[in-house]
Parts: C-alpha cells; sequence; structure tokens
C-alpha cells in the first residue's frame, strides 16, 4: 500500500512537472520556473526512490547493495535545496541570486559528502526500509546518515520560518501557498526529527527502528504534499479568478444575446458554440455573436433615439455610463423591431452615424439594462426622425 502511494504521489508530481514543462522551455532561463520545475521533478522522484520495489530494482540492476539509499538522500537533498531557493525567488529582493547561489552550492556539497560517505563506507547487507537504524553505528555510513538528516532538517527549518514569516505579509493565493509551504517543511522537519531520534537510540543501544520505518515516512509524504500544492496555489488562483470572471462576464451578457437570439438565428450571425471550451473562450463566442449582431443592425439604429434617451437618462441618474447603456438598449430594441418588420422607403432613419460598437464594459451594462437589474427612465414610444404607418 506504501508502495502504491509512493507511485501514485511521483505520478501526480510528474504530471505537474509536464504541465509546467512547456513554459520552462519557452522561458528556459526563468529561474523562478526552473526552481518550480525542479521542486516538482525532485519531490516525485523522492517518492519514486523511496517506494521499496523501487530500491530493490536499484540494487539488483546496480549490482550494488543499498545504493538506492544514498540516491535517495542526494533526492531529498535536492528537493530541500530546491524548496527554499523557490522560496528565495519568491521573496525577491537585491540579493536573491547570490542567496540562491549560496543555497545550491551548499547542497551540492551536501550531495558530494554523501556520495563519499558511502563509498568509504561499507554497507553489504541490503535493507530497504531501515538502513537508518541499521547501519546508524557504521563508519561512514553513518556519517552519511548523519550529513543528510542533518541537512535536510536545516532546510526545512529554514524554509518554515521564511515561509511563515512572509505569509503573514501578503494575502491571497501567495498567502495560502506560503502557509502550506511552511506546514509541510514542518512535517519534513519531523520526518528528520523522529529519524534522528531513532538513530540515537540505536547509538545508546535502543532499538527505535520503527520509528524510522513508520512516522517518518508519513511525516515526509504528507509534507511533500502540502508543499507540493503550496507551490501550485499561487500558479492556479490568478487563472481560477480569471475563470471565475470570464464565467460571471459571460453569464452577465446573457440577456443582451437572448435579446439578440432571433435576429442571430435568422441571419445566421451566430457562430457553432465551442465544445469543451474555457470559459475565455466562451466569453469571447458570446461577444463575437453579439457584435455580429449589432454589426447587422448597425442600419436600422437610430441616432435622434439614442440622444434623447442618453440625455433623459442622464438627467435622471446622473451617471453617464448607466445613461449610455440605456441609450443603447433602446437603440437595439427598437432596431430589432425595424429589422424584423417591412422594408422601410428609402430616406427613412437617421443620417447621423451611431456612436462607435461598444467596448465589453458597455456590453455588460446594456444586459444589465435590458435584463432589469437597473432602473432607468422610459424611452420615447416613437422616435423622431422615424415614420409609422397612419403618420404624415
Amino acid at each position: 500500500m506504501n508502495s502504491l502511494i509512493n507511485y501514485l504521489s511521483c505520478g501526480a508530481l510528474w504530471l505537474g512537472l509536464a504541465v509546467r514543462a512547456p513554459d520552462l522551455l519557452r522561458h528556459r532561463h526563468d529561474p523562478y520556473l526552473r526552481a518550480i520545475c525542479a521542486v516538482l521533478g525532485l519531490a516525485g522522484l523522492c517518492f519514486l526512490l523511496g517506494a521499496p520495489p523501487t530500491v530493490g530494482a536499484v540494487n539488483r540492476l546496480s549490482g550494488v547493495p543499498n545504493l538506492a539509499a544514498p540516491l535517495t538522500y542526494a533526492a531529498i537533498t535536492g528537493y530541500c535545496a530546491a524548496s527554499q531557493v523557490l522560496v528565495v525567488h519568491w521573496r525577491g529582493g537585491p540579493r536573491v541570486r547570490r542567496t540562491a547561489r549560496r543555497w545550491t552550492l551548499a547542497y551540492t556539497a551536501v550531495v558530494l559528502g554523501i556520495a563519499v560517505a558511502f563509498a568509504l563506507g561499507d554497507a553489504p547487507v541490503e535493507r530497504r526500509t531501515d538502513l537508518d537504524t541499521y547501519y546508524a553505528t557504521t563508519p561512514f555510513i553513518a556519517q552519511m546518515i548523519v550529513l543528510y538528516l542533518v541537512a535536510h532538517l536545516t532546510a526545512v527549518t529554514v524554509t518554515t520560518v521564511s515561509a511563515l514569516r512572509w505569509a503573514r505579509q501578503v494575502r491571497g493565493g501567495l498567502r495560502a501557498g506560503l502557509t502550506l509551504i511552511g506546514t509541510g517543511s514542518l512535517c519534513g522537519a519531523g520526518y528528520s526529527a523522529v529519524k534522528l531520534v531513532a538513530v540515537g537510540a540505536r547509538w545508546s543501544g535502543h532499538d527505535w527502528s520503527a520509528l524510522g520505518t513508520t512516522v517518518s515516512p508519513a511525516a515526509a509524504g504528507l509534507g511533500a504534499l502540502l508543499v507540493v500544492v503550496g507551490v501550485l496555489v499561487p500558479l492556479v488562483t490568478p487563472r481560477v479568478a480569471e475563470w471565475r470572471r470570464a464565467r460571471r462576464a459571460y453569464a452577465r451578457l446573457g440577456p443582451l444575446e437572448r435579446t439578440l437570439d432571433g435576429l442571430l438565428v435568422r441571419r445566421a450571425l451566430r457562430l457553432p458554440r465551442p465544445r469543451f471550451a474555457s470559459p475565455g473562450t466562451l466569453l469571447m463566442w458570446r461577444r463575437t455573436s453579439i457584435h455580429n449582431a449589432l454589426g447587422h443592425l448597425d442600419a436600422y439604429c437610430d441616432r435622434d433615439l439614442y440622444d434623447r434617451t442618453r440625455a433623459d437618462a442622464l438627467a435622471a441618474t446622473g451617471d453617464p455610463e448607466l445613461a449610455g447603456a440605456s441609450a443603447w438598449a433602446a437603440v437595439i430594441v427598437d432596431a430589432l423591431r425595424h429589422e424584423a418588420g417591412p422594408p422601410a422607403p428609402p430616406g427613412i432613419g437617421t443620417a447621423r452615424p451611431l456612436v462607435p460598437s461598444p467596448d465589453p464594459a458597455t456590453l455588460a451594462r446594456i444586459a444589465d439594462v435590458l435584463a432589469g437589474a437597473v432602473r432607468v427612465p422610459a424611452a420615447p414610444a416613437v422616435p423622431s426622425g422615424r415614420t409609422t404607418a397612419g403618420t404624415a
């Protein structure tokens, strides 16, 4: 079951990495994107290498007992360094590159120390889950274990303090992400602390290996999950907010499109509705349909009616934007009536062109007027400049 969780977690993390990979290819020199991809990639690698079946496969294929251990420790160390570098880039400041470089160099040295200690030590008996406590008293192997645990504990402690302290100064998705990263790093600190306690117990002649095989993996898994979610939240939050705004704008334009629906169908002015489209694409489709209809109605729009209705609404409300939307609504309803009726004699209508086509904000206000969301003065029943049956 633990192995399945490891592999599922690795797959989810690398799926997130695959989603970010195109951005990294387009902006390969962006240190922020590199740090994000490094966190996702190394976190997935930690889960992959930490699964007992993978440990056995690495040891068997390499022919070196316990080779999977230093590889896993190196991946954990790299993940810690990448997390800290990401927080450094998020925070910004004049010394970002210098600080990130120092963390990178320090943990590169730790990885080299792990490799050298493993090469000098002797670990002939394969241990897939309890290597830390089994070899806690073996020369060089013990130093390798302590080195990676202390380096990991240092990194996650600094990350916890930095993330939670900064989270108090920001808002929104960044605050949520930093809080998750700080909490996840705190869980990661629990992983190292419990491992060190188990190793210390082994030095004093006690066997507390169960701490390292049960409590530590649970803390590490939860911590990595929280950190990765914290990394993704600030990236996803702006996009989710954009989708919400697009959905609200799409729904708000509904009354205007329904008013124009008969014309759109009769004149085949509406493009086919896109399938499985994002809210932004659907909003663009609805706006395009509305503009197509308004373009067709341009010849039927009455400038005099627009001017009178706008003046009346402005006098009643004192709101120029609402007055303009009210005038547009009156003109659109009037133009639809004349467009659907019998052809008008030549010369009927206004010779003056109407104001430019409404922008997206004006379209939304026109829809509000048509939906009755706002109260506006009534337009004259028969606009000047037009003639109807029975009038001179």
